[in-house]
Order: C-alpha cells, then sequence, then structure tokens
C-alpha cells in the first residue's frame, strides 16, 4: 500500500494493514513509534493480541530534560500492558551530538539518511525494532512488524528481522506493508 501522502492521516489505514499481517503471517510482536502515545494508544485498543511495544523520542528531543510523552499517558501504556522504551537513538545518540557541534556526516547519520531514501517512516521502522531488540522487549532471529511515521502519527510499517545495533546490518526487511509514496 503506498499512501498518497505522508503524515499522521494515515495512521488508522496503517493500524488496519497492520492488523490483517498479525493475522495472515502469525505475527507475535510489533513496535510502534509514539512520542505523545497517540499512536500508540489507537495500537493498544486494537487489541492486536501480540506483544505491543512502544519506542518513544529520547527524553530531551524537542526540549533539554522533557518528555514529550506526558507521564499520565506513560502510566496508561505501562498499565495496560505496552512495554514502554525511552532510551538513545540507535540511529542518531552521540553521532548527532559531535555533527552538530562540529560539522560533517557520520556514518550512522549516512546509514539513517540512507534509510530515508525509502521514506522517513523506513528509518523509523528499522531504528525502533533494533532498538527493542537491544532492549530485550523482542525476540532475537524472530519477524516482528515495525510501524513509524513521518513526523506525527504512523504511515509505514514493515515486516521486519532487526539485528542487534553491533550488528545493524544483518537486518533485513522482509516486506513492507505499507508507507508514503516518494513523489
Amino acid at each position: 500500500m503506498y499512501f498518497e501522502k505522508a503524515g499522521k492521516q494515515n495512521t488508522e489505514k496503517t493500524l488496519e494493514i497492520v492488523k490483517k499481517a498479525v493475522k495472515e503471517r502469525d505475527i507475535k510482536h510489533v513496535v510502534v513509534a509514539s512520542c505523545t502515545g497517540y499512536t500508540a494508544k489507537l495500537f493498544k485498543e486494537a487489541n492486536l493480541g501480540v506483544n505491543l511495544v512502544c519506542v518513544t523520542h529520547v527524553v530531551g528531543f524537542e526540549r533539554p530534560g522533557e518528555s514529550e510523552m506526558p507521564e499520565d499517558v506513560r502510566r496508561e501504556l505501562i498499565e495496560s500492558g505496552v512495554k514502554l522504551l525511552t532510551t538513545t537513538h540507535v540511529l542518531s545518540g552521540a553521532e548527532r551530538g559531535i555533527s552538530n557541534k562540529f560539522g560533517g556526516a557520520y556514518p550512522v547519520e549516512i546509514l539513517a539518511h540512507t534509510l530515508r531514501m525509502l521514506g522517513q517512516g523506513t528509518k523509523v521502522c528499522v531504528e525502533v525494532a533494533v532498538m527493542a531488540l537491544d532492549a530485550g522487549l523482542i525476540p532475537y532471529n524472530e519477524e516482528v512488524i515495525a510501524v513509524g511515521g513521518t513526523g506525527e502519527g504512523a504511515d509505514t510499517a514493515v515486516i521486519i528481522k532487526p539485528a542487534h545495533a553491533a550488528h545493524i546490518f544483518d537486518t533485513w526487511i522482509s516486506e513492507i506493508l505499507c508507507k508514503p509514496a516518494n513523489k
């Protein structure tokens, strides 16, 4: 499925596509990027019957010391069984600090920009799946569905077998379920 435009308006259709793939492919784990909790709550309410992992922006992404996800939303997600991960982004992290300070591009940032050639959401899918694996929230060597977006909401979903960050090039995207058309 290719969406005409990137963005939040595709979130519910992305959820439908993921729900169908979970059933058809017997997927047991879904990793969802969610900054404010909007997307994670939609996926939680869909009762997919899977291990649902929500990966948020790092604290300080928008403003130093602040989380974009309100504490009450975090608590609600955790209490409902969603596993929540807030940590350094694997495809930026300290390297972004170096490039911000000294300029230039560094290998991990080049990897992130290469993935963006398939769309911002595809980069996010790879990133959150690797982060969830590194945190031990999904199993090693198993296909999962990763969901990401462009800005807000979800517009991209992939079936992926992530590798740990130390072996990121062993990551394999089996199928792109949906994404915005690159126009």
